[in-house]
């Protein structure tokens, strides 16, 4: 396995992503979504666990899982159709006898249980991915405003591919299109209630994340001024 150019540390946040080999999309259905969604929650613990004996076999929601303590704390996540993004950090409840890296153990449960789900489902083999995942620490309150509102904006892109360079024309189109758009932790934090609130471990970020009450607003803020600095 190839040695990572800049180590996950504890304590620290990162900006993690990764997309399909050769750019190929690894959602062709919303089933698909759906299945990496659970597996953001499921994977992310420290018990070794089987999909189709724990949860299909078992006749339970992947969200009633049993998982124990988070390996990481994840504070914002976005799926499109050729890739992904996760901002996320590691517990504070991290023990020191554990021996494996928190986010890798993390970030080789998810890989690995969505790849053998979609080479079964599609009759396929190989690499799902493009090689392993990437990694920015994110260590300034600017980049992290800017990370956490591109993550929750990304899905505008299918709307309106130059988004990001020409500004976004038509926002009430662009949040309308957000409110529908289920494949992210954006409805999360406007106040939906879904299973999938459980992703989130919002208390170990920032307290600007926290209780926002514009959310709409903060965050086409927050990127407007981050890319005018």
């Amino acid at each position: 396995m190839a040695i990572r150019k800049n180590p996950l540390v504890k304590g620290e946040y990162y900006h993690i992503y990764n997309r399909g080999n050769s750019k190929q999309k690894i959602f062709l259905d919303k089933n698909d979504y759906y299945h990496f969604v659970k597996c953001l929650f499921i994977c992310n613990t420290y018990k070794n666990f089987k999909f189709r004996d724990d949860i299909v076999d078992a006749q339970i929601d992947a969200f009633d899982f049993d998982r124990g303590k988070p390996l990481v704390s994840i504070g914002a996540w976005v799926l499109m159709p050729n890739h992904f993004h996760i901002y996320l950090t590691t517990n504070s409840h991290m023990s020191d006898m554990w021996k494996k890296n928190n986010i890798s153990e993390f970030m080789r449960k998810l890989s690995t249980s969505y790849s053998k789900y979609f080479n079964a489902k599609y009759k396929r083999s190989g690499g799902l991915f493009e090689g392993s995942f990437k990694s920015v620490l994110v260590s300034e309150d600017t980049q992290a405003k800017y990370l956490f509102s591109y993550i929750h904006l990304n899905p505008i892109k299918l709307i309106d591919s130059k988004w990001k360079e020409n500004g976004i024309k038509n926002k009430k189109v662009a949040l309308k299109f957000l409110n529908l758009y289920k494949w992210s932790s954006y409805l999360d934090y406007i106040g939906v209630s879904r299973k999938e609130n459980k992703i989130l471990s919002v208390p170990d970020f920032p307290e600007y994340f926290q209780g926002v009450a514009d959310f709409d607003a903060e965050i086409l803020e927050w990127i407007t001024s981050s890319e005018s600095q």
